[in-house]
């Protein structure tokens, strides 16, 4: 549904087809669903999305990128994680300049877009007012993370966690999934990289990096190159070619 590459397992497949379904935080419904129809002049011939994003990527990725949540005008239009809006076209940019996409941009969902060794998603699913979900919000989401972590762990060997935000939710997500995490625990920064280790598993390698917000694009707080530097890092990591 949401996945490239090779066939999703059904546990993935369901995970996906239950976030999808979710009404857990009335306001994010009613947000989600009233610029679904109210839309942005640019897309009025557009039918919406409007509902959680699902995750995105085969379901044997070796890497993970963690974001925040989806943009209102982004993949809560298109039903796709980083789809159709600028964050997305520097993340899939990047993902194609080190070789894990096929292609260099993220229109839409069946634009045939595949990614390599890497999936995508979010401490939360919904796309928030002003891009700020309230702590609430995050924690009433972590569930969906820490399923999508598990159905991942066979294969999983680093993760790019994108922003302070989508950092202090995925640390207790991945604690629940299984991997230690430190105490105190680790803090967020541009190309901090530590290491969790599992019973009886590999260590999972956690990579911050800024989040490919508008803002901190255009300012020049994260460049191109700082994040090609992350990812060719985390690709590294994670084995893959």
């Amino acid at each position: 549904m949401t996945t490239s590459g090779p066939l999703v397992p059904p546990g993935l497949f369901d995970l996906d087809r239950r976030i999808a379904g979710c009404r857990a935080c009335p306001r994010l419904v009613d947000w989600r669903e009233e610029v679904a129809r109210t839309k942005r002049a640019a897309f009025a011939d557009w039918t919406y999305w409007g509902r959680p994003v699902p995750g995105f990527g085969p379901p044997d990725a070796r890497l993970l990128i963690i974001g925040l949540a989806p943009a209102a005008h982004g993949g809560n239009r298109t039903g796709r994680m980083f789809t159709g809006d600028r964050s997305g076209d520097v993340l899939y940019q990047a993902l194609y300049d080190v070789g894990l996409a096929s292609q260099p941009t993220s229109v839409r969902a069946d634009d045939g877009l595949e990614l390599y060794g890497v999936r995508v998603t979010a401490p939360v699913h919904c796309a928030p007012p002003e891009n700020k979900p309230t702590p609430e919000e995050r924690n009433t989401c972590r569930p969906w993370l820490v399923q999508e972590l598990h159905l991942l762990r066979p294969t999983l060997r680093a993760a790019v966690i994108l922003g302070a935000f989508g950092w202090q939710a995925a640390l207790p997500a991945l604690a629940e999934a299984g991997w230690t995490v430190p105490r105190p625990r680790p803090a967020f920064a541009h190309g901090t990289h530590t290491t969790l280790p599992a019973p009886n598993d590999p260590a999972l390698h956690l990579f911050g990096c800024f989040h490919v917000s508008q803002r901190n694009t255009f300012t020049g707080r994260l460049t191109p190159e700082m994040l090609r530097k992350v990812l060719r890092s985390a690709a590294e990591a994670a084995g893959l070619p």
